[in-house]
Formats: C-alpha cells, structure tokens, sequence
C-alpha cells in the first residue's frame, strides 16, 4: 500500500510511517497553512470528505482536524464548515524559526523579596556528590542507610489509614517526647513535649519564627559573620538587620531597640568559637529587661572534640525568652529535612497555628522512623561512632594542611562542629576560592558571611564532616595549587 495524495490539501500519509495515521493528517494540514497553500479564512474540506479521500476513517481524520481548532490554526463557523484561522500560533516559516514570544511584564518584587534575593548566599556548592571541602554536609558515607530501610520498611508494613491522613501540625507525638528526652540528656535543657515543634529542616523553623514574631521594620541584632540562612528569613521577615561582630558586650551596647537576637552560642557560625557562660548570661539578662527574643541555632553542638559543653542558652533562660532551633541535617543527614523548634508554653498554641498555615506538618512516615531511631537507642550511638570519625577527619585535615601547604594555610582551632576556618598569607582568599573551584574543590572564603565590611577577614572556611581521610588528602593538594595559582596573580 504506498501513499496517496489529498489533493486539495497536498496531504501525503503513509501507513508504514513511524507517525500515527492522525498525527500525519495533523501534520501535513499545519504544514499547508504554515507554508501559505492555504490561505487565512480559507474553507477546508470537512473530515467526511477528507477521511474519503485519504481512504482512512472519519474518526482519524476528525481528530486530527480537532486538535488543530484547539491549537489555533483552524476555526470552525457554525453551518459553514471549518477555515484557516486569521491569527496563527507560529510565524509564517520563511522567518525562518517560531515566533518568539514577547517577554511579559510582571509587577517587580516586593522590598522583601528583593532584599531577600540579592542577600549573599554564602557557600557555593560545586554540582554532584561531597567533595572537599563542602560545608554544611556531614559524613553520610557512613550513615547506617539499612538499618534506616528496615526501620522504614517495617513503619509501612504496619501503617494504618489514620497514618495516612493529616497529622498534628506540632509533629508526631512519640518523636516530640524522644526530643524532650534528648535535648535533656545531652544539651542540658528540659522541657515538655507539648513545646517541641517538628519543621521541616531548622531552616523553616527560622523562617516560622521570623515571621510569627517580627514586623517589617523591626530591629534584629544578629552576629557578624553570620549564618546566611538565618539572614535570608530574617530578610523574608522584612526585618532591619544589625550586623553585630561576635562580642556579646558590645551588642548589649548598641543593641538599642532591638525586637530579637539571633546567635549560635555553641558553635558561632561560621568561626567556630564557642560563647562562653558569662557571656551567655550577660545576653539573657539583657534580653530579659529589653523584652526580645533570643533565637539560639544549635545546629550542630553534638560534635565536639575535648571541649566541655556548656550548658545551651535554652538550659539557662528563666525568663522564658529564648527559642530553640534544633536539626537533624548535621546529626543524620541533609535529604531528612526534619528539624525542631523548642518554645516557650505561652507561644507553643501560636506556633502551632503559624505552622498550620505553611504546610501543615512534616511526612509523618520520615517522623515515625526518626521516633523509632531515636527511641531504640540507633541515635546515640550514631552520635558516639561520628563524633569518633570525625575527629579522625578533622585530624586528616590538619595533617593534609601541613603537609602541603607548609603555612601558607594555617587552620585554627576547632573545638566542636563540621568545619574549620583556616588563615592565608599573602594571597586573596576569594582568588583562592575561585582557583580551588576549577580544581574541583570547595573551599569558601571567610567575607561570605559578612553583611558589612570584612576587612581583615583573609580566611577559608573548610568542611570535613564529609571528607574522608584520603579525600581530605587529595583535596589539600588541589588547594594548595590554587593558592599558589592565586598568588602569581
């Protein structure tokens, strides 16, 4: 059987063709209208007539003259038949390509979300899998990933169709009590299930809090540098951000009006200098007799390395003012995005309202296996294998900076946490971040964590939480040619 002409149309189908009887009608009628054969406002023969002359059926030829109407390039007149539209959907082709459509124009973005997309947004992450010295990633080489599956698959051999309906916005209740039971044991704070709050990631409990507590305009003290997350909701919030460098005394000092303090006491992100006790208390009684809030981010404080622990902020506030950010990114690992707030008793009803508004809660199936995890022990002694590797990481580093850098990169100290801020000499630390990009490594300077002006700050900030000790060695190496590729610059 070959092919056969429609003779009005110049249409050609073959039925040994790739393309369906349809999809060829449809095609060699738009080409005819596109190709000008047939003109604007022309009448087509009806389907009935074209199905004959292409010896197919009524229903293959109707189709295709339908999904043409429904693109545009056909109209039909009720009692007269159908006709090439005057308007196409494309340009005539001997312009050579489709129409471009023009560029819309939309309202601009509010104040708030302008400010909030030009914010710095701190680490650049390279694409694919860890590399050294990714930030904000811990080990999840070494994440107990079967036990995790069989605690999943045994949750959904077992889930009921209640389990599969809404959930309490406040989060699962047998994971907010194994929180109140953590929080109590390792960070030194005590508190009742009914104030824990699960969100999803600490970053949306940031984001929950600004926006429940503050109005545009509002004063915020936040540390210098600081942690770009927090500054982006603060931003969302509409707050007056006042960059503070990491000195408690002098904040307290030119705090003035301020509505709410954010601070990382156990860590300061990114330096890495713990606050100490006097410090601590110094803030609270401030916060106390100014009336703000204190935001305390104790993202990951379960990680330290011969330093004793002090009591979080949390564990000494009488006064009710401070709120809790806790996550499970640093712990666990990232893709959870499961994290938990802990409130004062006269906010926890408002919170749990403001929560409802966002998305409700987060999947109830992630909350039930991380209630499992932690209820049968598996968290603790996840915690006590990766604060062990670790420290044998950070270890790696530091001899890996020695041996190739010979002081032209001097780590500080590291007391807790994933990362290590380390000192250049010399060279440009964002000439030395870029050279490293190209290398394939990671290694952010220090000025990306300033709202202000960050002079003195000729640094790099290194993670290692997720480089093992013979990446940490290769990775330094790579450094080390970009900071010398960034000193004959």
């Amino acid at each position: 059987m070959g092919t056969r002409p429609a003779t009005s149309l110049l249409i050609r189908i073959d039925p040994r063709a790739r393309e369906t009887l349809q999809q060829q009608i449809y095609a060699g009628i738009r080409r005819a209208v596109l190709e000008g054969l047939v003109t604007p406002r022309t009448r087509l023969p009806s389907s009935r007539a074209l199905a004959e002359d292409l010896r197919v059926s009524r229903t293959t030829s109707l189709l295709a003259v339908e999904q043409l109407r429904a693109e545009g390039y056909l109209t039909a007149r009720r009692g007269s038949g159908t006709f090439v539209a005057d308007l196409l959907p494309d340009d005539h082709p001997q312009a050579g390509s489709a129409r471009v459509a023009p560029k819309p124009i939309h309202p601009p973005l509010s104040r708030r979300g302008a400010a909030l997309v030009a914010a710095r947004q701190g680490a650049r992450r390279l694409p694919g899998p860890p590399r050294p010295f990714r930030i904000g990633t811990p080990g999840v080489d070494l994440f107990p990933v079967r036990l995790w599956s069989r605690l999943a698959s045994r949750r959904l051999r077992a889930v009921t169709s209640a389990q599969l309906d809404y959930g309490d916005p406040a989060g699962l209740r047998v994971l907010r009590e194994a929180i109140a039971k953590h929080v109590e044991t390792a960070r030194g704070t005590r508190c009742a299930a009914d104030q824990v709050l699960m969100v999803a990631g600490a970053q949306q409990g940031l984001d929950l809090i600004c926006r429940l507590l503050l109005d545009p305009g509002d004063r915020v003290w936040m540390e210098e540098p600081g942690y770009p997350g927090a500054r982006s909701a603060l931003l969302g919030a509409g707050a007056r951000i006042l960059p503070v460098r990491v000195d408690v005394e002098a904040g307290v000092r030119s705090a003035g009006n301020v509505r709410l303090v954010y601070v990382t006491p156990s860590h300061q992100y990114p330096l890495g200098v713990p606050m100490s006790l006097p410090r601590r208390l110094t803030l609270l009684k401030w916060a106390a007799a100014a009336r703000a809030w204190v935001v305390e981010d104790d993202y990951d404080s379960e990680f330290r390395y011969g330093a004793r622990p002090i009591p979080c902020l949390h564990g000494l506030d009488i006064d009710g003012r401070v709120i809790y950010v806790g996550s499970f990114s640093k712990t666990l690992f990232p893709g959870l995005r499961l994290g938990f707030l802990i409130v004062p008793p006269d906010l926890q009803d408002r919170v749990v309202a403001a929560r409802s508004a966002a998305d409700q809660h987060p999947p109830s199936l992630d909350q039930a296996v991380l209630a499992d995890f932690i209820v049968e022990g598996h968290f603790a002694r996840h915690l006590r294998r990766m604060r062990a590797a670790y420290r044998e990481r950070l270890e790696s580093l530091a001899a890996a900076a020695e041996r190739f850098c010979r002081g032209r990169l001097r780590l500080r100290p590291v007391q807790a946490g994933l990362h290590a801020v380390a000192d250049l000499d010399g060279v440009d630390a964002v000439r030395v971040s870029r050279e490293a990009a190209t290398r394939g490594v990671e290694a952010t300077p220090l000025s990306a964590y300033f709202v202000g002006r960050s002079r003195g700050a000729n640094s790099l900030v290194l993670g290692f939480g997720a480089v093992r000790p013979e990446a940490a060695s290769r990775g330094m190496e790579r450094l080390a040619a970009a900071i010398e590729a960034a000193r004959r610059l």
